[in-house]
């Protein structure tokens, strides 16, 4: 699959980018993305949520009644979890929600990802670029030159680029971020992945290990 390349104006520059089909052709595995995707809002999730159960509650341990007798319910000490104030029963503890997938599994979803965007046109090509200055009104000028000022943006470049990375953040829906870490997640949530000459090389290479 061939694209052209575009420049910051928007225009064709006259040199087209060929998409390697063993990472921008390749059948996409949902069960792969899915699981790709359920790994990455695993991560997310910070697993610090917690409840004293009876052993962390504070109080006395005193019988606070004898055991028969009373025509109600035996009861131990205050820290009962039937009693307000008690612990709970089975709260929750911290814990970590990642789990581990395979380094091939993890490549064929991005793989199925990057695919199945370029397999619906929503992937754009544009020419290596930088700005002299953080400067979210010419990010901002660059996008409506590319007509992507409406919806949700991955623009992915080969190396961390500062400047591009301050511009882009204060914008809704857009993310600038190096090739190397585009994850399944950020492919599909963009309506459009735009793709700098040389991330397109340093993507092929990283997936085609």
């Amino acid at each position: 699959m061939k694209l052209d390349v575009l420049n910051i104006e928007g225009q064709s520059t006259g040199r087209s980018v060929d998409l390697s089909p063993e990472v921008f052709g390749v059948e996409p595995n949902e069960h792969a993305v899915y699981l790709a995707v359920k790994q990455y809002n695993a991560n997310q999730r910070q697993g610090t949520h917690s409840a004293k159960e009876r052993n962390a509650v504070a109080g006395s341990t005193k019988k606070l009644k004898k055991q028969k007798g009373t025509g109600t319910a035996r009861a131990g000490d205050i820290k009962n979890p039937i009693f307000r104030g008690g612990g709970r029963i089975f709260g929750p503890r911290p814990r970590n929600y990642g789990f581990k997938l395979n380094k091939k599994l993890k490549q064929l979803a991005r793989k199925s990802a990057l695919s199945s965007k370029a397999g619906s046109g929503q992937i754009v090509i544009l020419e290596d670029f930088t700005l002299e200055q953080p400067k979210t009104s010419e990010f901002v000028s660059v996008l409506n030159n590319l007509k992507l000022e409406t919806g949700k943006v991955l623009l992915v470049t080969s190396d961390y680029d500062r400047t591009l990375v301050l511009s882009g953040r204060n914008i809704p829906g857009t993310k600038v971020m190096q090739a190397k870490d585009i994850s399944t997640y950020d492919v599909l949530d963009a309506g459009k992945v735009v793709l700098s000459e040389s991330a397109v090389e340093s993507i092929t290479e990283m997936l085609t290990k």
